[in-house]
C-alpha cells in the first residue's frame, strides 16, 4: 500500500508531541506566514522553491541544500518570492527537553545547536552528497513513522540519532576545514578528478600515481575533511550518480553499469547499506512524492 508521508501544511506553531515532530511539505501558491517564534528548535531542510527566510531581522535567500536551525524565541518566517513555484522542504521540530536528552547521551549531538546559539549562525549549506544522504534519512524516518511495524519506536530513535549525528558531524567538519587552504585545494583537485572519472576504474593506486600522494596523506586528507576513506567517498559518489540516473528515467541495470559497479550484487549491497532500502523501493518512494 502506498504510504502518504507528505504533510498538509498548517499554521500551528506549537508541538503536539513532547519530543519531536517531522514533516515533509510540498506546496503550490503558499501564503507566507507572519513573523513568529516558538519554544522548540526547528530544523528546516530546503529542497525546492523561490524563498527567502527572515531570521532575527536578517533575510537569507535560500538555495537547494540549505539547512536552517532556528532556536527557541528567535523571530522568523519564510517569504515566497515566486509563489507559482513548488515549495518543498523537510521540517524537524525537537523540544528543548529532547535536545537536552540527546546531548546527555553524547556531546556530539549538541555541536550545531551550540554553534548556532553562540554565533547566531542560522543557515548552513550542505553539498549535494551530504544533502542527498540527509534527504534519504528523512524519507526513511517519515516512512517508519507512518507504519505500525514491530520495533517502530526503536527504529525511529535510530533514524533520528543517525540524522542528527550526520548533520552535526558535517557542521563540525566544515568548521575544521576553514583555514586549511593547502589541504582544501588538494582535496578539491582530487574530488574534481573523481567526479570526472566516476565511470572508469578508480583504484587507490591510480589516484596515488595521478596526485603523488602517500597512503598516509591520502587517508588523513579525506578523513579530516569528510570522515570517510577515499574508497568510501568514491562509493558514495557513485551511488549518488546512480540515483540521479534512475530518477532521470534510466533503468537500474543501466545505472550501476554506467557508474562503475562491477556487478549488480555489489551495487545492491552498497545501495541498501547507504539508503536503507533497495533501489526499486527507493524509486517507488520517490515517485510517490511527485
Amino acid at each position: 500500500m502506498k504510504k502518504r508521508i507528505t504533510s498538509k501544511f498548517n499554521s500551528r506553531q506549537y508541538m503536539l508531541s513532547e519530543d519531536y515532530e517531522v514533516f515533509y511539505y510540498s506546496d503550490l501558491h503558499f501564503h507566507s506566514v507572519n513573523l513568529h517564534t516558538h519554544d522548540y528548535y526547528e530544523l528546516y531542510f530546503f529542497e525546492e522553491g523561490s524563498v527567502e527566510m527572515e531570521i532575527g531581522g536578517d533575510s537569507y535567500p535560500l538555495r537547494h541544500g540549505d539547512i536552517i536551525l532556528i532556536p527557541p524565541e528567535v523571530k522568523h518566517r519564510a517569504v515566497l518570492t515566486d509563489p507559482d513555484m513548488a515549495y518543498k522542504r523537510f521540517v524537524f521540530w525537537q523540544s528543548r527537553n529532547f535536545a537536552r536528552m540527546m546531548a546527555e547521551q553524547s556531546v556530539e549531538f549538541k555541536y550545531m545547536i551550540a554553534k548556532t546559539e553562540r554565533e547566531r549562525k542560522y543557515v548552513y549549506h550542505a553539498d549535494a552528497l551530504t544533502f542527498n544522504a540527509l534527504r534519504s534519512k528523512l524519507f526513511s524516518l517519515l516512512d517508519e513513522l507512518s507504519t505500525d511495524r514491530y520495533g517502530k519506536h526503536t527504529q525511529v530513535n535510530i533514524y533520528i540519532a543517525d540524522l542528527l549525528l550526520t548533520l552535526n558531524r558535517y557542521v563540525y567538519e566544515q568548521d575544521r576545514s576553514i583555514g586549511i587552504k593547502e589541504n582544501s585545494g588538494r582535496y578539491e583537485e582530487i574530488t574534481r578528478y573523481i567526479d570526472l572519472h566516476l565511470d572508469e576504474e578508480l583504484s587507490l593506486d591510480r589516484l596515488a600515481r595521478e596526485f603523488y600522494l602517500s597512503k598516509y596523506y591520502r587517508v588523513h586528507l579525506f578523513q579530516d575533511r569528510t570522515g570517510l576513506s577515499v574508497h568510501q567517498y568514491i562509493l558514495k559518489k557513485r551511488l549518488e550518480a546512480c540515483c540521479g540516473s534512475m530518477l532521470s528515467g534510466g533503468s537500474v541495470g543501466e545505472a550501476y553499469r554506467l557508474w562503475g559497479f562491477g556487478d549488480y550484487s555489489a551495487f545492491y549491497r552498497a545501495f541498501r547499506k547507504e539508503y536503507g532500502m533497495s533501489p526499486s523501493a527507493f524509486l517507488e518512494l520517490y515517485r510517490s512524492q511527485r
